[in-house]
């Protein structure tokens, strides 16, 4: 037996403490010298994948043609182990699962084929670490030599499974098939045993530091959008998945590396995680007190970066870095973050998030060009098994927050303080639920440092160990950050009382316990300081929740989020209603105090009619703005979801198809508004904002009209064209050209295939359809009537042109992402003859 392993020949494999028993030694020496592979296994884990990739990898290059049938019978099959498969070898292996729910699949065998002869090992081992090496797994090895008929017919059955009773795991199913996998207690035991399993000198060893999970799921997704012409891309994530690292393997083929962060503590553990990755110390930091520039990786403090003194050619120039990460990327929207992603070249950009779509009405897909290849939820995280499980208790909270104001839709810390900060009631409340619950190490999160410091001395008084954690600090009962987590751990603390120190970037796995202790407004910061407690650690079941709910603005209305559905969920259908149709993740168990099912519902029949909500809305927005009028995309970029989802389900209230009338009923309009309201141009307006969208044609040829805000009269050919593959050629919009298309014909196509495809549909249909205000002309592709020549110089129409164009484009792509999201249709990809 030739074989680059120094093991014992044999044909029984009986696993145990002998190396030369282990299945995985064998079969390695067969995939170095076989023709032809063929593996049939009840399933495929990780563990087992990565053990024989290297060899498969390795057989792909010399030809070798790999064929792998495996089961999906109770989600055994980690989807990281397919996404694994077709990350490393692509096409070179036809990937297949059963599909014939009558009978059961219970299969392991591997089929080798030489030019002389073929073998087969038939026995109990599927493809996890465990059964591959130490487990007890019999396991024997024949030939057609010894057994020509019997071998024949294990093939024959084999080819006939293939053929005629398995489907293609091509990507779409592969999504599907990740999308909905939860992970089986079996599986979980299984995982157990790989884990445990004794590592020898002659065992493959993994490196620490490489992708696992939803990383591997991801990393897959984002090369392939890179291979559609992506240069952008948002990843969304639910707290403790990786992001870091996976931006990290991500960005591994890069040479120049930016990542961008708002806090400190989050560069400085993203350096750690990129020097793991890297395996080098080529890295500096661009902050308040370090301006590195020359290192291939730069971990930047938007805060300073983002000023206008450093972005520019003496310390960056535009293309410098190859690939840029933003962090927490839901900041996104705010002028420093603008105004780095606006300076910047790269040739990816990767965004990465815990926040759910438009959560705190912020929107930032337009941003990554609505190019999201990834996402995975709080809900399917903890159904992977990728976080623990959460018990949630609503408890009921006697304050009164109805005395208080919003200022921003905020309540103000002072007035917070006021009520809470020796209210007996309240501590005691806290202390008792504590108590019931019991927590070794638990997270407190307060309002201010007076409310923290409060809270800590209370606890300490009770004699339950507490400090309070914030930034400066130096307060009595203060500690500092890291020397509270240090002390937590060694159980010196029970409870730590914090403000916003905890929210982002900095992680606690052993954490079991949080508290929130204040209005959470933001359902950003209610996942961030969930994902806080849901790190998986030894000995960890599941996190405990204690929610202090009082009758404050949005009460209870965040606890969506924990069954993984958006905010619009409530709206107008009332809480009460909807909570009992919740469906929490597996293991989790969310429970309200019963008077608070009864507050929610007296708060959702005091809610103001929608029409007035708007008109507050606008209001609220205004004054987040200073004082400016919003635009549209400024309207819809603060907007709170609840209403924005209202406004799209209910036309005639929907000031978005109507901007310009809106603006005028709450007597907002500026002197040009004015005039282009009181003529021709409102109704041309109103045309732009109400033109039919089902697909993004007309965007193209109403951009060329817009021209950089050099409003045309007519446009040609010429003009038409360039707009045209302006539009398409960015990000990922070519999918849109046809429902077809493919990457490659796209870029095959001729500038006359172009213009007659804008010709035939967008321009034919403005014409036909655009209310008489886009007209044919002599010499031109399309124009608009004459009567519009009064107004082309008003500044409003140019200003409120780019400002529909750009909303609507982005309110399509929403629309196209929404529906494209839950990737649960069954895949149809028949089995190849």
């Amino acid at each position: 037996m030739t074989c680059e392993q120094p093991v014992q020949f044999t044909n029984v494999m009986t696993g145990g403490l002998d190396y030369n028993r282990y299945l995985y030694h064998q079969l390695k020496c067969s995939m170095q010298r076989a023709d032809r592979i063929d593996m049939i296994v009840s399933f495929l884990m990780e563990s087992g994948v990565r053990m024989v990739l290297k060899d498969l990898k390795q057989a792909l290059q010399r030809g070798v043609k790999i064929r792998i049938l495996t089961g999906n019978y109770l989600g055994i099959t980690q989807p990281a182990a397919l996404y694994l498969l077709k990350k490393e070898l692509g096409d070179g292996v036809d990937l297949r699962f059963y599909q014939d729910k009558n009978r059961s699949f219970h299969p392991k065998s591997y089929i080798f084929h030489y030019p002389a002869y073929s073998e087969i090992y038939i026995g109990s081992s599927n493809i996890s670490r465990s059964a591959l090496t130490s487990g007890i797994e019999w396991n024997y090895r024949f030939t057609t030599k010894t057994n020509p008929e019997d071998f024949q017919l294990f093939l024959d059955t084999f080819e006939d499974l293939f053929s005629n009773h398995a489907i293609v795991i091509d990507d779409a199913e592969l999504r599907r098939y990740s999308k909905s996998w939860h992970k089986p207690a079996v599986s979980k035991d299984l995982a157990r045993y790989d884990m445990d399993e004794p590592e020898t000198q002659t065992v493959t060893v993994t490196p620490l530091f490489q992708p696992r999970g939803a990383q591997i799921e991801a990393l897959y997704a984002l090369a392939d959008s890179r291979a559609e012409g992506a240069t952008k891309a948002l990843v969304q994530a639910a707290t403790g998945i990786g992001k870091t690292y996976l931006a990290a393997f991500d960005s591994a083929s890069y040479e120049r590396i930016l990542f961008v962060a708002h806090r400190e503590e989050i560069l400085k553990q993203a350096a750690r995680s990129f020097r793991n990755v890297r395996h080098s110390d080529d890295y500096g930091f661009f902050d308040r007190s370090q301006k590195n520039t020359q290192q291939s990786v730069i971990f930047a403090s938007v805060a300073t970066l983002g000023k206008p003194e450093y972005l520019n050619e003496r310390y960056f120039a535009p293309d410098f870095f190859d690939y840029i990460v933003i962090d927490e990327f839901h900041h996104a929207v705010t002028k420093s973050y603008q105004n780095i992603v606006s300076y910047f070249t790269p040739k990816f950009l990767l965004g990465l998030t815990a926040t759910p779509e438009r959560m705190d009405g912020k929107n930032i897909y337009e941003i990554c060009d609505y190019n999201v290849p990834y996402e995975i939820s709080l809900q399917e995280a903890i159904n992977k098994g990728m976080l623990v499980p959460f018990h949630y208790y609503g408890i009921y909270d006697e304050t009164d927050y109805s005395g208080l104001h919003l200022v921003k839709g905020q309540y103000d810390t002072k007035d917070l303080e006021q009520i809470y900060r020796g209210n007996a009631q309240r501590y005691d409340l806290i202390y008792k639920y504590y108590m019931k619950y019991g927590s070794r190490q638990a997270l407190g999160f307060c309002c201010s440092r007076k409310h923290a410091e409060a809270m800590a001395e209370e606890f300490c008084r009770r004699g339950i160990p507490a400090a309070a954690v914030y930034s400066n600090a130096d307060g009595e009962y203060s500690e500092a950050r890291d020397e509270a987590i240090r002390k937590l751990q060694n159980q010196e603390l029970r409870v730590i009382f914090c403000v916003d120190m905890f929210n982002e970037g900095v992680d606690i796995a052993s954490l079991d316990m949080v508290m929130f202790l204040r209005p959470t407004e933001s359902p950003t910061v209610f996942l961030q300081q969930l994902g806080r407690g849901l790190r998986i650690y030894p000995g960890k079941q599941y996190l405990t929740v204690l929610d202090f709910i009082g009758n404050y603005e949005k009460a209870g209305k965040v606890t969506f989020l924990l069954s993984g559905s958006k905010s619009q969920a409530v709206q107008q259908a009332g809480y009460v209603s909807q909570y009992n149709r919740m469906q929490y993740p597996d293991d989790c168990i969310v429970d309200f105090d019963m008077r608070l099912i009864d507050l929610f519902d007296e708060m959702d029949k005091k809610t103001m009619p929608m029409k007035n909500r708007i008109q507050a809305e606008y209001f609220r927005v205004k004054e987040l703005l200073e004082g400016k009028i919003p635009t549209r995309m400024e309207f819809f970029t603060y907007m709170d979801d609840d209403v924005y989802q209202y406004c799209m389900t209910h036309a005639k209230d929907n000031p978005f198809r109507a901007y310009l009338e809106f603006l005028h009923r709450m007597d907002e309009l500026t002197a040009d508004e004015r005039v282009l309201y009181s003529g021709i141009g409102r109704e041309f307006i109103h045309v732009m904002e109400t033109t039919n969208m089902q697909k993004v044609y007309k965007m193209p040829i109403l951009y060329s009209f817009y021209h950089h805000g050099d409003v045309r009269l007519a446009v040609t050919d010429e003009e038409v064209l360039g707009s045209w593959k302006e539009f398409f050629d960015t990000g990922t919009n070519w999918k849109d050209f046809s429902d077809d298309i493919t990457y490659a014909k796209y870029r095959s196509m001729t500038d006359t295939e172009h213009l007659t495809k804008a010709k035939s549909m967008p321009i034919h249909f403005l014409i036909q359809s655009g209310k008489g205000f886009f007209v044919k002309k002599d010499g031109y592709a399309i124009a608009l009537r004459e009567e519009l020549r009064e107004v082309i110089h008003n500044p409003a129409l140019a200003k409120h042109m780019e400002d529909i164009l750009a909303y609507r484009t982005m309110e399509y792509y929403r629309r196209r992402y929404t529906v494209s999201t839950p990737d649960d249709k069954k895949s149809k990809t028949p089995a190849r003859k």
